[in-house]
């Protein structure tokens, strides 16, 4: 259980929740596809990015991963932007954006407030591992482009410890909408 899993608990509040991992998904079979494979000739099969070739072209390689994010993250704010508006022509009082280098592109800055979700090292790196296609030089990879953990817990407004459980988790996004919405 991690971001994915708390971010689920909101939505299960009704909270709207924008993925940013979800819509990279979605551009990936869409309309960043074309984009990335002329950045990255070779990365794309039938109109739709195959994750394992891109991860070849840019784990790693810092300066082919800022090459990719300077495709995907304006495309990806360009959704979030669109969900914001939504909801708040909905009526929302709450949204929430679930991004997981949110510190390290500057994200924090479009928000009111920040909750950070986190775990032990060894309990983070176990689920990672967990995932399919995953490695431990991926993995590696992942942390030394991120902010230590102990630093965005230091800025966040909320930290939700994951490693308690699922019922702990609840009970601090329950904590978390009462503060946020007066109740």
């Amino acid at each position: 259980m991690g971001k994915s899993t708390t971010a689920e608990m909101f939505e299960a509040e009704g909270v709207p929740v924008h993925s940013a991992d979800a819509a990279v998904h979605r551009l990936y079979a869409g309309r960043a596809a074309p984009l990335i494979e002329a950045a990255f000739p070779g990365t794309v099969e039938a109109g739709i990015v195959d994750r394992a070739r891109l991860g070849t072209a840019v784990v790693g390689r810092p300066e082919e991963m800022r090459r990719l994010e300077a495709i995907i993250h304006p495309l990806v704010r360009e959704e979030e932007a669109a969900f914001i508006e939504a909801a708040r022509t909905s009526g929302a009082s709450l949204a929430v954006l679930d991004i997981p280098l949110l510190y390290e592109t500057g994200g924090e800055k479009r928000c009111d407030r920040v909750a950070v979700v986190t775990a032990p090292a060894s309990i983070q790196r176990e689920r990672v591992l967990a995932r399919p296609g995953m490695t431990a030089e991926k993995f590696e990879a992942i942390l030394a482009s991120q902010i230590p953990d102990e630093g965005k817990r230091r800025r966040a407004d909320y930290v939700i410890d994951t490693s308690r459980g699922l019922d702990a988790a609840r009970d601090e996004v329950s904590s978390i909408m009462k503060d946020l919405l007066g109740r």
